[in-house]
């Protein structure tokens, strides 16, 4: 290995060295780093000739580890943790609900549900600024990939404050428009007639539909896609009938979503908001742990809009 190995800026190559090998290319990387695609691929070069090894090889879907770089991804692992709690240790040290908080959370959550919650928490404190990464991956905490995460599962990992919201439901919901001239659905053949929205692949949803007893597959969706927010997008622009959350539907009465098959189809995700423990004293992070939690709990007590809307989409004869 090279003799200059040890320099004040090597943790920047090493940070670029092991989210490569997280997100396997160079471009996944960058964006996890909020960096330029040349900058992770010079920095990589930059170790790779400190070192004296290859650390990577290119393969059809994107960067293929070397057992060199897989040798040295338990002491960068632990290098990230070593700075993600200084990071931690500094924070938790400010009294001013200032500076930066970042946030993760699933598409849909990001994008529908939690932007007023942070336009209000930012009038109260203008001073703190919010990074929000909308991600159906769970971001580790104890990385510091989010000092917040709002997640649909219940946390597993040591070392969390985690806090209960409730479940948010999921139904079945189309815009009234595309109920008319159909009788409205009783059955899931009734709802497959009209046109269901859907995934390419499998997921979480149909799994747990199926240990329901309820079975759908890729056939059954007459439109597709893998992309939560396009089938939010689709079931508004009145292409089929879809998945919504009950309490979106109610948020957005123009245009009226009806939901269909009430007793039939009803997933509940539960919510949990998350924050490591060494970020309880960080003023900003309370901050802003709290607003998303009394944000969240206000959501899910809205009323459900299947239950409110009146259905106009008439029998056919």
């Amino acid at each position: 290995m090279s003799r200059d190995f040890a320099a004040e800026d090597d943790w920047e190559r090493h940070r670029a060295f092991l989210a490569v090998l997280r997100d396997g290319s160079l471009a996944g990387a960058a964006r996890s780093l909020n960096l330029a695609h040349p900058t992770v691929r010079r920095r990589i070069a930059e170790l790779e000739h400190r070192l004296g090894v290859t650390l990577f090889t290119r393969a059809p879907d994107g960067l293929r580890p070397t057992d060199a770089a897989l040798s040295l991804r338990e002491p960068a692992e632990a290098m990230a943790m070593a700075a993600a709690a200084f990071a931690r240790a500094a924070q938790s040290r400010q009294g001013e609900v200032a500076g930066l908080v970042r946030v993760s959370a699933s598409e849909i959550i990001a994008i529908e549900v939690l932007p007023p919650i942070i336009a209000a928490l930012r009038r109260r404190h203008p001073a703190l600024n919010i990074a929000l990464s909308p991600s159906n991956r769970n971001e580790d905490l104890l990385r510091r990939e989010a000092d917040i995460a709002v997640r649909m599962v219940r946390p597993a990992q040591d070392a969390l404050v985690a806090r209960h919201i409730g479940a948010i439901e999921l139904g079945l919901h189309a815009r009234a428009e595309v109920l008319y001239g159909h009788p409205f659905p009783q059955t899931l053949d009734d709802v497959r007639a009209i046109g269901l929205i859907g995934v390419e692949t499998d997921n979480a949803v149909l799994r747990g539909l199926r240990a329901q007893g309820i079975t759908l597959a890729q056939a059954d969706f007459t439109f597709r896609t893998d992309s939560d927010l396009a089938q939010l997008a689709a079931i508004r622009a009145g292409i089929g009938i879809g998945v919504c959350q009950t309490g979106l539907a109610a948020r957005h009465p123009h245009p009226a979503l009806i939901r269909v098959l009430p007793d039939w189809f009803s997933v509940d995700l539960d919510t949990w908001v998350v924050m490591h423990e060494d970020l309880r004293t960080s003023a900003p992070v309370r901050a802003a742990f709290d607003a998303l939690v009394a944000g969240l709990d206000a959501y899910l007590a809205q009323p459900s809009a299947a239950a409110s809307i009146a259905v106009a989409a008439p029998r056919s004869a």
